[in-house]
């Protein structure tokens, strides 16, 4: 695979990962946390780090609005439930990995 058609794959999967994540608001941030050591914000953090690496200044709450699809602080109103102890006692383990 040659160069430019790697770099349109990989945009397209990270696409579709972000319509994924969108069609599935059920799944919340800790338990991607918990189970995968990554969620919404990681990809904005990601997203926002390469857009810098390749001259182009997005910032966090930008790159947010990319990932979520709205301001974060609407999405969160809206689709954020308060983390349970259970989820919240599974983060601090995993995160002592």
């Amino acid at each position: 695979m040659d160069k430019q058609t790697q770099t349109e794959v990989e945009a397209a999967v990270f696409r579709r990962l972000v319509e994924h994540l969108d069609a599935n608001k059920d799944v919340q941030n800790i338990d991607l946390m918990i189970l995968a050591d990554f969620c919404r914000n990681c990809l904005a953090k990601w997203y926002s780090a390469a857009a810098s690496e390749h001259g182009a200044d997005i910032d966090y709450e930008a790159a947010r609005e990319v990932v979520y699809k709205m301001p974060y602080s609407e999405w969160k109103e809206k689709h954020q439930l308060p983390a349970t102890d259970e989820q919240l006692e599974k983060l601090a383990a995993r995160q002592k990995k």
